[in-house]
């Protein structure tokens, strides 16, 4: 089933699409959820921070994937809204074949630069051997990690978010059961954790392309079309480098930021990445309401229905506040609870440091909120200038606070994380107000 979503109540359209979008994202994050409470309590809390400490690193090479998808994701969407189905076919094709090669590339790289990207971050010698294996096997699967994301991106640019959200559900649970055997009963610590992720998420990725390859095939589509296109990478890549440059600096951006907290110990580590696994299941989540809106967004857009992108974002605006008003009350009223399941009574600082840090940074999930809608409106019309200037703003406040704060102790750091997000949020809010997205879609700004 293809889904067009250039007719119809725009909000009956984004629930249906965004739903599965959302049980999606919190399929993904149970299992990345789990990966850290089965590190804490079955192995011990330094076997968590060894797993927390690869993760800005691991995020740098999720970075490039997610922007690549993205801008493939908005190509193709423009195109289904234009009915375009040739040069679609030949988008999804090219889109395939460069992840393909990236992934490829960025493995070998990434094998040969990862120890020295962990000393570079100031690693405590107690965890260095065990991030190291782990980080090592994260690389060894980065093929799956491209093929995965560029595929459900495609799904998701043809309206369909039904078959990523069962491929995420399988994943997730074949992840579980496999940490469960490989660190439990296999007692093969963080190697444990590192294999059962390669696998799922293998599997995972084989069976969505597979299906993907069926699903272009069934929808029939008319058009001549090519397998690769020279131009329509290039037009893929004016979307998706400013994507893979935002997504990449962020992911930068955080290693900064992990290198001063890592000065603080294990402790302070395992209690960070407890909060901030909390934090981004979270935020994680509430993608899904922004992705569901830059995908409405970009099948209107393409086919001039402009009127429409802005019944789509008081939807989703909405909708996302129904959702994260629960969770920063969460946040505030159950951090020790939630801190907990991650790690063990004995661990008091860590617990403290964990809970600090939903305290201070959850309340500001209200202001994100609109960035991210907002962010995908200025994606949807390719306006990644003004895009890159809202996330850029937020890391470079983002890390100058965590370097400014780093002295006054290690709580004092959590609040360079509301500082950054009100900084991008006020440039997202103004470009959209401002209208300036909509000077690519043949009306100018206000």
């Amino acid at each position: 089933m293809k889904n067009d979503m250039t007719t119809g109540k725009p909000g009956k359209l984004l629930i249906g699409f965004i739903i599965p979008l959302f049980v999606s994202a919190v399929f993904q994050q149970l299992y990345t959820i789990f990966d850290s409470v089965i590190a804490g309590r079955a192995i011990g809390k330094d076997a968590l921070a060894a797993v927390g400490v690869s993760y800005p690193i691991t995020m740098i090479f999720m970075a490039v994937a997610i922007g690549s998808s993205m801008g493939a994701s908005v190509v193709i969407s423009q195109l289904f809204g234009a009915k375009r189905y040739g040069e679609l076919k030949t988008a999804v094709s090219t889109a395939l074949l460069t992840m393909a090669a990236i992934s490829a590339v960025l493995t070998v790289i990434g094998k040969m630069a990862s120890e020295e990207l962990l000393r570079f971050l100031g690693t405590p010698d107690n965890i260095m051997k065990d991030s190291a294996t782990y980080l090592d096997i994260y690389i060894y699967g980065l093929v799956f990690l491209f093929l995965y994301n560029v595929v459900t991106g495609i799904f998701q640019a043809l309206g369909n978010s039904q078959i990523p959200l069962f491929l995420l559900i399988g994943s997730s649970v074949g992840n579980i059961i496999l940490d469960v055997v490989f660190v439990v009963n296999f007692n093969m610590g963080v190697a444990g954790v590192g294999w059962a992720t390669f696998l799922a998420q293998g599997v995972s990725a084989v069976v969505s392309f597979v299906l993907l390859l069926f699903y272009i095939k069934n929808l029939h589509l008319s058009g001549e079309w090519e397998k690769f296109s020279f131009p329509m990478l290039g037009r893929i890549s004016t979307i998706a480098f400013p994507g893979i440059c935002q997504q990449s600096f962020v992911s930068v951006g955080n290693l900064f930021v992990q290198s001063v907290i890592n000065s603080y110990g294990s402790d302070v580590i395992a209690g960070y990445n407890v909060g901030l696994k909390i934090s981004t299941f979270i935020i994680t989540c509430s993608f899904s309401f922004g992705n569901g809106l830059g995908s409405f967004a970009a099948q209107n857009l393409g086919a001039g229905k402009i009127d429409r992108v802005f019944e789509g974002f008081q939807a989703a605006r909405r909708m996302i506040y129904i959702y994260i008003v629960p969770c920063v009350l969460v946040c505030i009223l159950g951090a020790k609870f939630l801190v907990r399941l991650f790690l063990q009574e004995t661990d008091a600082v860590a617990v403290e440091t964990g809970v600090m840090f939903l305290w201070i940074v959850s309340p500001s999930y209200l202001i994100l909120m609109m960035k991210f809608i907002c962010d995908n409106i200025l994606k949807a019309s390719a306006s990644m200038k003004e895009f890159m200037v809202t996330t850029f703003s937020d890391l470079i406040f983002r890390v100058a606070f965590a370097y400014i704060l780093a002295p006054f102790g290690s709580n004092a750091i959590w609040f360079a994380w509301p500082i950054g997000w009100c900084v991008g949020s006020f440039f997202a809010i103004y470009f959209y107000k401002k209208k300036r997205w909509m000077r690519n879609w043949g009306r100018e700004e206000e």
